[in-house]
């Protein structure tokens, strides 16, 4: 039930994504486009609730409540920056507005540039840490909460993966060529 919920968040998640786009571009109904943006957010919402719902009612913290943690993690770190990709997309390709930005190649700006990026991933990944951690003491000792540890354990290797990312750019950073 908890990978089918998954799921369901992921494809609403694109569809109020789509819709909201929509009604702000394509009807010109700005507010109403934002109002079905902020639904977003609720999705988590049921997500953490039935995630915990099922786990108070005696499930095995198994891979699937984890998957649900990184799941909100992820959503809460990456989600603002996807909207924000999606909407200069959206508003170039269908209401005039101008191209997309494009992250710099070179220099310090790129530097700075993968810092930001490394820091919106390292929040994603304390944020799915910190609610893998609530779940742990939620089950408490009762139950095994082995595979919600080896979700942590992953959601370290992806903050010492971006640092490692962002650090190459801050020691070996990118020059324009002929520079």
């Amino acid at each position: 039930m908890v990978v089918t919920l998954i799921v369901a968040c992921e494809v609403a998640f694109w569809l109020l994504l789509a819709g909201g786009l929509s009604l702000r571009y394509l009807l010109r109904m700005p507010r109403a486009g934002a109002a079905l943006l902020l639904v977003e957010p609720l999705l988590e919402l049921v997500l953490l609730v039935v995630t915990a719902m099922d786990l108070r009612n005696g499930a095995t913290a198994d891979w699937k409540h984890g998957l649900a943690a990184v799941y909100i993690g992820f959503s809460i770190g990456l989600g603002h920056s996807t909207l924000k990709w999606a909407d200069q997309r959206f508003a170039h390709r269908f209401a005039g507005g101008p191209p997309p930005v494009r992250p710099p190649k070179y220099g310090p700006e790129r530097t700075r540039h993968e810092w930001r990026t490394a820091g919106r991933w390292i929040l994603s990944a304390v944020v799915a840490a910190a609610l893998l951690q609530a779940a742990v003491w939620y089950v408490g000792d009762a139950g095994d909460t082995s595979s919600l540890r080896m979700w942590q354990t992953r959601m370290l290797w992806v903050i010492g993966i971006n640092v490692a990312l962002a650090g190459s750019y801050s020691l070996w950073p990118r020059r324009a060529p002929g520079a």
